[in-house]
């Protein structure tokens, strides 16, 4: 037995066809009432005559083909509009005349192919009826009734046609969100993976490039190439939880083998692991003074990962632009917000050459990342600027506001 709140879902389950069955029956019905006799559509003065052997085929044209005014629209409309000519001409004048206008909004909302040819023809066999109508009766009825009863069925047909256009417009937005959904989360998952792959690959590069002039000193040499399989296999984890935000089956516990038994800290790390960031910088070769006030609260919400992804960013520039420059990291959690300050000094240090006299190789950069951290910044409703410094360094600021829902 269906209950009373699966009935809504099983009645839309139903075909189209049965779901409007129902309304011609029920116009069917209410023709044969003697309460509704001759109370129905009149078009012209022909005098009401009581039904006869012909009325029940004429009234289940006017009414069972309104089972088919969504499948078949202008099957539909054509059926009525000859049921109800022959209502007319007989002088039924029954309920089920009411057919046509209903037919007439379905044509107009559900007919998607000669929607003009279709206007057209039912306008024209309109009016050989309203002669024969008009020649038939005793002259009471005006041009001006005809006409008038014209443009009802013309204003039928426009409220269809506005229920259309609503649908349509409808479906559009619809489409539009769900591509713009998809958009934005495609841009986001691009910032991870740039942010990601950039820090991690960065450091991998200079201390491999370190490493070329480390022969004579296997000490020093094993911890760079130690340094490197770290970063290699931080960047490996990072990527697989990347990718898992693509899988489906993401969220749902199921276990495909990437990344299972991670916790969500280490794959989306948080402000409170900047220190963790910090050192493998300073392993890189890169001498960073980091300074953090406060403690993250657990309203900080979005705000945490954006924090932790302007210094990931900015240390990967200090690594890529000016290796072996001094830098200072700057972090301050507030109640309302948090700030970061991530400053290099100059283009290049002491260490800059990785201890042998010789530049080491940075990868170019696009822009790319510093334009993503001030979009970050700006959903959260934050500041965020960078720039050169008076003394030839270069500085990132950021205030971002916490409360925001990760």
């Amino acid at each position: 037995m269906i209950s009373p709140r699966q009935a809504p879902g099983w009645w839309h389950r139903l075909d189209v066809t049965v779901r409007d069955l129902p309304l011609g029956l029920l116009l069917l019905a209410g023709s044969f009432l003697p309460a509704l006799h001759g109370k129905g559509t009149q078009v012209g003065d022909l005098p009401t005559r009581p039904f006869d052997a012909l009325t029940i085929a004429v009234l289940g044209l006017e009414c069972l083909p309104l089972a088919v005014r969504r499948r078949w629209p202008a099957v539909s409309l054509a059926l009525v509009s000859l049921g109800f000519a022959v209502d007319q001409l007989r002088g039924y004048h029954s309920v089920a005349g009411t057919a046509l206008p209903l037919a007439l909004i379905s044509t107009g909302a559900h007919l998607e192919r000669h929607r003009r040819a279709s206007a057209l023809v039912f306008s024209v066999a309109y009016v050989p009826v309203a002669v024969a109508l008009y020649r038939l009766g005793s002259g009471g009825e005006t041009v001006t009734g005809f006409v008038t009863f014209y443009l009802v069925l013309v204003l039928a047909w426009g409220a269809g046609a506005w229920l259309r256009a609503n649908r349509i417009a409808e479906a559009e937005r619809r489409l539009r969100v769900a591509e713009d959904t998809r958009t934005a989360e495609r841009t986001r998952i691009a910032r991870e993976l740039h942010d990601v792959v950039t820090h991690h690959v960065t450091a991998m590069v200079v201390q491999a490039e370190a490493a070329r002039y480390l022969t004579a000193a296997p000490d020093r040499l094993d911890q760079t190439l130690t340094a490197v399989t770290d970063t290699g296999r931080r960047a490996i984890s990072d990527l697989r939880h990347l990718l898992d935000l693509l899988n489906p089956d993401h969220g749902t516990g199921t276990d495909h083998g990437t990344g299972a038994g991670t916790g969500a800290d280490d794959r989306t790390p948080p402000a409170g692991r900047l220190r963790t960031l910090v050192e493998r910088t300073r392993r890189a070769g890169q001498p960073v003074e980091f300074t953090e006030e406060g403690t993250p609260t657990e309203s900080a919400g979005s705000a945490d990962l954006v924090a932790y992804r302007v210094v990931q960013e900015s240390l990967t520039n200090a690594l890529k632009y000016a290796h072996g420059s001094r830098t200072s990291v700057r972090v301050r959690h507030g109640e309302k917000e948090i700030t970061v300050e991530v400053g290099t000094d100059g283009l290049g240090g002491p260490g800059a050459s990785g201890g042998s006299g010789r530049p080491t190789a940075s990868p170019g950069g696009s822009g790319r990342g510093l334009a993503g951290l001030r979009e970050r910044v700006a959903v959260l409703g934050g500041e965020f600027s960078a720039g050169p410094r008076a003394d030839g360094g270069f500085v990132v600021r950021a205030r971002i506001p916490v409360g925001n829902p990760a």
